[in-house]
């Protein structure tokens, strides 16, 4: 039989926020995968753990990933460990994860902490409904970034990122000039003794650009949303909007309707302003 792929979630700062069932596995595993070992290191010294380590990260994932199932497949236990938090939110870890479903490997996951849900939880913003982006494509890549924040440009639902130091100046400008001044919570530091969540506007933010940060930002009001949807139309005539739809097949009490919906009339609205143009009634 093969072994398991433990995903065992890791303290994002305070070393106390760890479970004991992650605790349990990390000493009972053959071999503990680390995105980086001497960061791992640390924490399996204070719990005096002292489970072989291997690296498996971005840049050897590749290769190290066919390592790692081949020693799976022998009947070896593994446990996968990111830095902090969750294994495969934002790291490699999915590639392994995903790999192991195509070998018919077992994976289980040991729940516990993960930045984006503890930032999301003491921002105070609306946590019902919510988006996770990671951390934005860099400036390398300017196609990809275009995209991402054109994303969130009209997202209704609280918004999460991942920002590093040297990226958050730019983040910020960037994510102003396309989201406007939304509320926001700059986390800095979280779990650890100067933990630190400041609420402020994309406009007004002045952070210190020291630790990882994460940032939650207030969706898009859908109301505000809404009503820059309907001013769009505005730019046409009704009897143009109708037309555009007929011209997309759709019959003339259909294509109607859609154009109340768009503007945010009434049908009846619509079939005035055709009746005062008679060539399109």
């Amino acid at each position: 039989m093969s072994g398991t792929l433990y995903l065992c979630a890791t303290p994002i700062g305070n070393l106390k926020d760890i479970t004991l069932r992650v605790l349990e596995t990390l000493e009972a595993v053959d071999l503990i995968a680390a995105e980086d070992t001497r960061n791992s290191k640390k924490l399996l010294n204070h719990y005096e753990i002292h489970t072989p380590l291997t690296a498996y990260h971005e840049h050897n994932k590749q290769t190290k990933a066919k390592k790692l199932i081949a020693l799976l497949k022998e009947g070896k236990d593994i446990a996968l460990v990111t830095d902090a938090g969750t294994p495969a939110i934002s790291d490699p870890g999915q590639d392994l994860v995903a790999l192991c479903m195509e070998e018919g490997v077992a994976v289980t996951s040991l729940p516990g902490p993960t930045a984006c849900i503890t930032a999301l939880t003491l921002s105070g913003f609306h946590a019902r409904r919510f988006v996770f982006e990671g951390f934005l494509p860099g400036k390398e890549d300017k196609k990809e970034r275009a995209k991402a924040l054109g994303r969130l440009e009209n997202e209704t639902r609280t918004i999460i990122l991942y920002a590093a130091p040297h990226d958050l100046e730019r983040d910020l400008t960037d994510l102003y000039e396309t989201l406007g001044a939304r509320r926001i919570a700059l986390c800095r530091e979280l779990t650890k003794k100067f933990e630190e969540v400041v609420i402020t506007t994309l406009s007004e933010s002045r952070p210190h650009p020291r630790g990882e940060y994460v940032l939650v930002i207030e969706g898009k009001d859908e109301k505000d949303l809404v009503a820059a949807q309907q001013a769009q139309w505005e730019e046409i005539s009704i009897p143009d909007h109708v037309a555009q739809y007929e011209a997309q097949g759709l019959d003339r009490k259909e294509a109607m309707k859609k154009a109340a919906l768009d503007r945010g009339i009434t049908k009846r609205d619509v079939y005035r302003a055709l009746l005062e143009n008679r060539s399109d009634v």
